[in-house]
């Protein structure tokens, strides 16, 4: 076991420990719901990595009920479902119950699952004997509760008596509408309280009140959802067999159940239930973070049973959380388009709101010191819709012990020239001391991209804009550790732009030598040049070995080019920007040029049109027979080859005595080759 595995898996449980006092015992939460899911997710399998199995920290239910209130021991054990966050952990979890059913010999053929809203409230426990109601209790660990009768009773829809005299064990969620929130934080505002976080904790504080008179006066609402117990004596009422049936019971009981459930026969079915409902949530009353899908059959559920933490018949199926946590692995600068610097970053991947994202602002300076953020920090991650992600906060009981304060450099490479950074006055922001310097970082961006570079189709200088303007990237290398929700989340991107944006930025990472060359913007080095200089020495490793006098050696380069690409490769800011790239890109070295005496060490120009080959593929026949390519018409032009509709350079070749070669002429010149 890795000592740093061990180190964080010890801190990751006295954390979620922390975490699930402050929400089930004390009402009070410090993280989001969906930041405590994505520590226990991360607790759960860094636990099967490093120790093989799951522990009870990691699948608790609930917390431990209060000396405040009576304690109820449950008649039926409360359990907490699992989750899933996709389609395809959906169809992963239909997989596992059918492949059960047919281990017990059972059909499931005819399997189908109710599918209701989870509601976010408070779990109620609630029991009637000969249609009178008894006892309410909260879920506590799952095994003992605790007694909130007197609150429970001031809900209005909760009935003191049923419709029929039956006795009754049933499962409802205790909710606070948006309104009511609203409402009494107003009044605790105004009275100089705390304020509730959200409608959940308002609904949890208010049902574990000591006082029913304060729960009456916040008007809470109960939906019922499920029977743990039914015994209908002498009512004529049917037991239920199926989820669908025990709603029904539910209801004609006079018990408030929900109006949106559904009956589903397919994951298909299922999953657009889950759509419907994940787009127009909001509209509802009450809280909904997800649905929840439970196999109709109620023999098959006693069939299928539990695991140590949780049904295997039902699972929750969340909707994408907007906050999740993950861990910073880097924190990059970025030069905008007029020299200001913002802090970005980036981040081990985590899905939040539906897709993969890598990075994170950070705003400025200011920022990073009110966050005390550092690299190595686990923080809480918020994204929404069309919004690039923040750091909302730290996890401070997961800070590695060397993990040091961030402290803003002197100077930035993306700066050029000296790369000094300086304060810009009355504002939290750095910026560039040159101040064409975020222009020229720009322009080597957008000419990276450039057909004549890596050729990264359809990502051009409004797109390599954005992405440096968002803070996404700012350095060739991040280009290619983008994901689709790094893209997603841009203004005006849809999933079908920024899948097109990663499927070229994928196609571009196995690239040819030369055109690698052409991208890192080396002074003085044409595409020609690169050409000329990746086909004699083959690889990039035997380029950046090579001297002034290998290089100069060329024919067709010289010494001041060969001076050029030996200054460049002995820069180490530039070395790092090759080490940054190379773990992404897979090179294509050049094949070995086939020299022709019709060819060798002469020099050609295009004109016009070909209809054989693309301007690119006619280039590429005549280098790899030795010879050269010039854009421009001069004496020492050996050939114009002109295709149809040529341009001036046709017409210098006639003034100057250069021969032309049609395109026909041309080809019977490879031919002969």
């Amino acid at each position: 076991m890795a000592k740093k595995d061990a180190a964080r898996l010890k801190k990751l449980r006295d954390t979620v420990a922390y975490h699930r006092r402050k929400y089930h015992e004390d009402d009070a939460p410090e993280i989001s719901d969906e930041a405590y899911d994505a520590l226990i997710s991360e607790l759960q399998a860094l636990e099967l990595m490093v120790e093989g199995k799951v522990s009870q920290v990691a699948t608790a239910v609930g917390g431990r009920a209060s000396n405040a209130f009576a304690k109820v021991t449950h008649q039926v054990p409360q359990w907490s479902f699992d989750n899933i966050f996709n389609r395809d952990e959906l169809v992963a979890w239909d997989a596992r119950v059918r492949k059960q059913l047919k281990e017990a010999d059972r059909d499931d053929g005819e399997l189908s699952y109710m599918v209701e809203h989870k509601i976010d409230g408070l779990k109620l426990v609630i029991e009637y004997k000969a249609g009178k109601l008894m006892r309410a209790a909260t879920r506590g660990d799952g095994v003992i509760g605790e007694d909130v009768t007197h609150t429970a009773r001031t809900i209005a829809t909760l009935p003191a008596k049923l419709e029929e005299a039956v006795d009754l064990i049933c499962i409802g969620e205790v909710w606070l509408s948006e309104k009511e929130f609203i409402r009494i934080n107003k009044e605790r505002e105004k009275s100089s309280e705390p304020l509730f976080a959200n409608p959940r904790n308002a609904a949890a504080g208010s049902l574990r009140q000591l006082d029913s008179a304060a729960a009456k006066r916040r008007n809470l609402s109960l939906t019922v959802y499920d029977i743990d117990y039914f015994n209908p004596l002498h009512s004529g009422l049917a037991r239920p067999i199926t989820q669908q049936e025990e709603l029904n019971v539910l209801k004609k009981l006079g018990l408030p159940t929900n109006t949106h459930s559904a009956l589903c026969h397919s994951v298909k079915e299922v999953q657009g239930f889950y759509d419907t409902w994940q787009k127009k949530h909001h509209t509802l009353p009450y809280g909904v973070d997800g649905v929840v899908l439970k196999v109709n059959n109620v023999p098959l559920q006693k069939l299928l049973g539990y695991t140590a933490k949780a049904p295997r018949f039902g699972v929750a199926y969340k909707f994408p959380a907007i906050e999740a946590t993950t861990v910073v692995e880097a924190i990059a600068l970025q030069v905008g388009r007029t020299g200001v610097i913002t802090p970005v970053a980036h981040l081990r991947p985590v899905y939040i709101d539906g897709s993969t994202v890598s990075r994170a602002t950070l705003h400025n300076e200011d920022n990073i010191k009110r966050l005390d953020v550092r690299v190595g920090d686990t923080i809480v991650i918020r994204k929404a819709g069309d919004i690039i992600p923040e750091i909302l906060s730290v996890v401070l009981s997961l800070r590695p012990k060397k993990a040091k304060p961030y402290i803003f450099p002197k100077t930035v490479p993306e700066c050029g020239g000296d790369g000094r950074i300086e304060r810009v006055p009355g504002e939290a922001a750095y910026r560039c001391v040159s101040k064409d310097s975020g222009t020229l970082h720009r322009e080597r961006l957008y000419y990276f991209v450039s057909k004549s570079a890596l050729n990264i189709d359809g990502v051009g200088p409004r797109i390599i804009d954005v992405l440096l303007d968002q803070g996404l990237i700012s350095s060739y290398a991040d280009l290619f550790t983008l994901t689709f929700g790094d893209i997603r989340a841009l203004p005006g991107f849809k999933d079908k732009a920024a899948e097109n944006v990663i499927k070229a930025i994928e196609a571009a990472k196995t690239v040819p030598l030369h055109r690698l060359l052409v991208g890192l913007s080396i002074r003085n080095v044409g595409e020609e040049t690169t050409q000329l200089i990746a086909e004699r020495f083959g690889s990039l490793e035997a380029i950046q070995k090579a001297t002034v006098a290998d290089i100069a050696d060329i024919h067709g380069v010289g010494e001041v080019v060969a001076e050029s690409v030996v200054n460049w490769f002995a820069e180490k800011s530039h070395q790092r920007i090759i080490a940054d790239l190379l773990p992404h890109l897979t090179i294509k070295n050049p094949d070995r040029v086939e020299a022709d005496t019709d060819f060798l060490s002469k020099t050609f120009v295009l004109t016009g049109t070909l209809q054989a080959y693309s301007r690119d593929e006619a280039k590429e026949l005549i280098r790899k027979r030795g010879g050269k390519i010039s854009s421009s018409v001069s004496k020492k032009t050996d050939y114009v080859i002109v295709g149809a509709d040529p341009g001036s350079k046709a017409t210098d070749a006639t003034t100057l005595g250069v021969p032309t070669l049609s395109e026909k002429e041309f080809l019977a010149f490879i031919a002969k080759s």
